[in-house]
């Protein structure tokens, strides 16, 4: 595909140019390729002032000649950092003798047939940063008979502290008053109150069940109730406990639960619950039924072994998880967690543009055409109208800004993720409430008419 030369024949600071670079310009316009012309052409650019010019075709040379030290030098002068000498002053400058003659590196050539990598590294070491941090080597702890390490270390699982950077509180969730409610009435007065949870007679522990549409923040909330508590966090997922080899599976489970007593107070949080909940019902493998009953062993506890230790649980489809986590003493509590209404929208919109150039955006009309989008839905048409000014901007060679037609237009190509969970719970709501347990959910289809 041919080079495109950015075209500054008209607007900004570059309408006034010289003659001079005006037929550098035509020129490089007639070949491209040429490094030598058009670094020329930049050099004439940022002599006359016209720095962002100056980038843009310094850039074009670099696309072609990586390794040309005249390009990286009026690069960096144009990008604001040191120029080099002139030679006026580098002949004023005291020489120094070596004290044996200095070979310059060698270029990265082809050797034997193959590239020089190591060569190649070497010579634009200074300008690309590493890819990857170098980790220091560390000696691998010796493998157990059955091929795992040590399940008995309490840092195998990471405890996040309540005062760690970008911990989080109940107030740092945008909108979702109603959530909000329900959390302090049913899960965080009871905990935040030890005293009064003594004089009633109520245990120092508790779980919760967390469930609606996939993207909707239930990770965060979790998060956000261990900020509130002032509690150690520990995220588990199934990767964290399933194990190849028999009897490991429950041995982890074990484990995360006893980390969570030595370090009290602390909240567990068990992420996609269906999957390491499952209903034994429907589980033909012996593995995935001992390790459901040993997470019921350890919601149970022996009397307060479990005190100080708060079980919060996330899952998308709370009708796959074994009934007996949800009976009292365990999952007792649950949560309906919605898409984010228009004030929780007005947030996670400028939330995710505050880093982003943008100009005149109507977030209040774009939070009126995002009605029913999860927070993670949000994030994606942020995120596709970046793409869609960025790629207007790579093509001008003139950075544009994003705007609300930018924004609508990503909100109106997008489908709600939403729409399927809610065709799915709408059959459950409807002929599987057994006990009411989904009767707040039963409401809100009402409400928002999709029933």
């Amino acid at each position: 595909m041919p080079d495109e030369t950015p075209d500054t024949s008209s607007g900004g600071p570059e309408a006034a140019e010289s003659p001079l670079i005006g037929s550098l310009r035509a020129a490089v316009a007639a070949a491209p390729g040429d490094v030598p012309l058009r670094l020329h052409l930049a050099e004439l650019l940022l002599d006359a002032g016209h720095g962002d010019a100056a980038v843009v075709e310094a850039a074009f040379a670099l696309s072609h000649a990586p390794g040309d030290a005249q390009a990286r030098a009026l690069m960096a002068r144009a990008m604001g950092g040191p120029a080099p000498a002139s030679p006026a002053q580098q002949s004023a400058a005291p020489v120094q003798q070596p004290s044996a003659p200095v070979q310059p590196p060698a270029p990265p050539v082809r050797q034997g047939g193959r590239f020089d990598w190591a060569a190649a590294e070497q010579e634009v070491g200074d300008v690309v940063p590493p890819r990857f941090i170098a980790k220091p080597e560390a000696k691998e702890a010796p493998l157990t008979v059955d091929g795992s390490g040590d399940a008995g270390d309490a840092s195998a699982y990471d405890v996040d502290a309540p005062d760690a950077p970008g911990s989080v509180r109940v107030a740092d969730v945008g909108g979702m008053q109603e959530v909000k409610d329900r959390l302090e009435a049913a899960f965080l007065a009871p905990m935040r109150n030890p005293e009064l949870s003594r004089l009633y007679g109520k245990s120092l522990r508790g779980g919760l069940l967390l469930y609606g549409p996939p993207g909707c923040g239930k990770t965060f909330i979790a998060r956000a109730v261990a900020g509130e508590l002032g509690a150690n966090f520990i995220s588990v997922s199934i990767s964290d406990v399933l194990d190849m080899w028999v009897g490991n599976s429950e041995r982890n489970m074990h484990e995360v639960f006893e980390t969570a007593r030595r370090q009290a107070p602390c909240v567990v949080f068990l992420d996609e619950l269906d999957a390491l909940g499952a209903k034994r019902s429907r589980t033909q493998h012996n593995g995935m039924r001992n390790t459901v009953n040993q997470l019921l062993t350890e919601l149970d506890g022996v009397g307060d072994v479990n005190d100080g230790v708060f079980v919060l649980a996330a899952t998308n489809v709370p009708w796959d998880v074994d009934i007996a986590l949800r009976r009292p003493g365990r999952l007792d509590r649950t949560l309906l967690v919605l898409p984010p209404d228009a004030p929780a929208r007005d947030a996670i919109l400028r939330y995710h543009l505050r880093e982003r150039p943008i100009e005149s955006v109507d977030v209040g009309k774009l939070v009126k055409a995002t009605d029913g989008f999860s927070g993670a839905d949000l994030a994606h048409v942020c995120e596709s109208a970046a793409e869609s000014a960025l790629l207007d901007s790579a093509r001008t060679g003139t950075i544009r800004m994003i705007n609300t037609k930018d924004l609508l237009g990503a909100a109106k190509a997008i489908r709600p993720s939403t729409e399927p969970w809610f065709a799915a719970a709408r059959n459950v709501a409807m002929f599987a409430n057994e006990g009411g347990t989904y009767d707040e959910l039963l409401a809100y289809l009402k409400k928002a008419r999709k029933l």
